[in-house]
């Protein structure tokens, strides 16, 4: 869990250094946790169950928002 935010934090503005930095940190602990292949399996059994549909819109929602930002990102 991320630690609650100091609200005097400067503004680093674009590119936060700060919060890439706990960003990645946060990724190479859940790498690092052995629940890797526990997590991706029961990813497989929502878009396989009746979750999939409402998923896959969600996804393609978000791929058009990428692609309006984007024009290079294909959906």
């Amino acid at each position: 869990m991320a630690e609650k935010k100091d609200k005097t934090q400067q503004n680093e503005g674009e590119g936060n250094r700060t919060a890439a930095r706990e960003y990645n940190q946060a990724q190479h602990d859940f790498a690092r946790s052995g629940q890797v292949d526990e997590k991706a399996q029961e990813a497989r059994k929502a878009v396989d169950g009746v979750e999939g549909d409402d998923l896959r819109d969600a996804e393609l929602i978000g791929k058009r928002h990428v692609a309006e930002e984007d024009p290079e990102v294909k959906h």
